[in-house]
């Protein structure tokens, strides 16, 4: 392959310095440690490269034998976005459970364990926490990955976040700015638009940012969404209106500034990912996540000569990509020095922290609605799981609902998953005289969900509902419990609920 730059210059090794590429495989491919040899200072974890602690930590470590201060990013929000127990579900819940609870330590103990586990396996940087505010109930891609409604209840529980993350030795990275809570347009899959005024902003979307920052996050995660109030013409990724006048200069954050993936079709459609990662470096991102869809070397090439190309034509200020590539060296002095520091700082307090503070969080996070006259169940049910279309950052591969921890606890325990409205006939015929627990996702969000519950219902008002999405929907059933996430420790919780811990969740 003919290239336009030596492996060796300087300004080659910046451009593979701002790349934050992920790759395919629980061991690190041969062109992937070349790269690291050559400038390449970061990688992004995902699901794929994940099959245990064990495995992961070997990862890691073969990364590290290659460069021993390599970023190694990874995208654990825990709840219903985990990468780290991808096959299991995630033994912490999610943001809108801890907002559910609402104590700021709870938080901060979560985020510090998770983060303890993070760091034994060699992992030193979370895209974490998202710190949008959930003001659009109908949001498709945030939901329960935001702490709630409320800009003040997000904005305490962001910064307990980051201090119990950072705390633990891995760096926070707080997203995504300015702000996607208030969108009804997934940005996996087109250019999602918020129109408020700038006012409305400040008080509203920016306000966890400034508390994330506060707080010392090291790193923010651009959105890849269209604010006309603050740039009218290109999505917040790529404005430098946004990113270096906004975000740099009026807020005063002076860590990193990660893009949120290149391929995503916001970016690449209208772009194309060799020009959105150059307009994304111009506009002030310092490093460019690519690799949740796109992960080999050929990627990473071309995206290295497209930013050296750019430098070379003007386009992109040679200053700009020094300065961005000095800020993901800096991170990484820190994953070695300053993290350490404060892991060991955080000895004390990590001693204190159960390792099964998730599961308490869950616990604590259930909302129970009982009808009177209900009684907790004693023999085996059936669940019916009505199962949405997972977003892109969920996945579909991890499990979710009550029904392994029903059968451990209620042996004999049966279940199906439904898809459609027409799904409530064979639901009822399937139960027969079994008690029936129903687990929805997002009930208000998906007519047919809400029909085909009415419909069974209707037929049997004995019907145990687990909402295990964001409730917004009224409570019905002769039990209802809101989880506020679908982590495997909520379906526990929930399970625990119903077969009698109601007075105590």
């Amino acid at each position: 392959m003919t290239t336009i730059a030596s492996e060796t210059d300087t300004l080659t090794r910046d451009a593979l310095t701002v790349l934050q590429p992920g790759f395919p495989g629980t061991t690190a491919p041969d062109w992937l440690l070349r790269r690291l040899g050559e400038g390449l200072a970061s990688v992004g974890l995902f699901g794929r490269n994940v099959a245990s602690p064990e495995q992961l930590a070997a990862l890691t470590a073969q990364l590290r034998a290659e460069r021993d201060d390599v970023l190694v990013a990874i995208d654990e929000e825990g709840g219903d976005v985990t990468r780290l127990e991808v096959r299991t579900g995630s033994s912490f819940p999610g943001n809108h459970a801890l907002g559910a609870v609402d104590d700021p330590a709870l938080t901060r103990d979560v985020a510090h364990e998770l983060g303890r586990r993070l760091a034994e396996c060699g992992v030193n940087f979370n895209w974490a926490p998202s710190a949008d505010v959930n003001s659009n109930a109908d949001n498709p891609v945030i939901g329960v990955r935001s702490f709630g409604a409320d800009p003040e209840l997000v904005a305490r529980h962001t910064a307990a976040y980051v201090q119990g993350l950072q705390a633990a030795g891995v760096a926070a990275c707080v997203k995504h700015f300015p702000g996607h809570g208030d969108t009804s347009v997934d940005s996996h899959h087109a250019v999602p638009r918020i129109d408020v005024d700038a006012e409305v902003l400040a008080v509203r979307d920016l306000a966890p940012f400034r508390a994330g920052i506060a707080a010392g996050s090291l790193a923010v995660m651009s959105a890849h969404i269209l604010v006309p109030a603050l740039d009218p013409d290109r999505p917040a990724t790529l404005s430098s209106g946004i990113l270096t006048g906004l975000l740099r200069r009026e807020l005063g954050h002076d860590g990193l500034i990660v893009t949120d993936a290149v391929e995503m079709q916001a970016i690449s459609g209208p772009y194309g990912i060799e020009r959105g990662t150059v307009l994304a470096l111009a506009a002030g991102a310092d490093a460019i996540c690519v690799g949740g869809g796109l992960a080999d070397d050929e990627t990473v090439w071309r995206l290295r000569d497209a930013i050296v190309a750019a430098v070379r034509s003007g386009d992109l200020p040679e200053e700009r990509l020094a300065d961005a590539a000095e800020r993901v060296r800096a991170l990484a002095r820190w994953t070695r020095n300053g993290s350490a520091q404060g892991f060991a700082e955080s000895g004390a307090g990590a001693a204190s922290v159960p390792r099964d503070i998730g599961l308490t969080a869950a616990r604590r996070a259930l909302k129970v609605t009982a009808a009177e006259g209900f009684s907790p169940l004693t023999t085996a049910p059936y669940v019916a799981l009505f199962a949405p279309v997972a977003n892109i950052a969920v996945g579909d591969e991890t499990p979710w609902g009550p029904v392994a921890d029903l059968a451990e606890l209620l042996p004999g325990t049966r279940s199906a998953t439904y898809t459609d409205a027409d799904a409530a006939g064979d639901i009822l015929a399937a139960a027969g005289e079994r008690p029936l627990v129903a687990v929805v996702r997002d009930e208000h969000r998906h007519e047919w969900m809400s029909d085909a519950l009415t419909t069974v219902l209707a037929s049997r008002p004995d019907t145990i509902v687990v909402e295990m999405g964001v409730p917004q929907a009224p409570p019905r059933g002769a039990l209802h419990i809101a989880t506020h996430g679908a982590a495997r420790v909520c379906g526990r919780a929930a399970a625990e609920a119903i077969v009698g811990a109601v007075a105590g969740a």
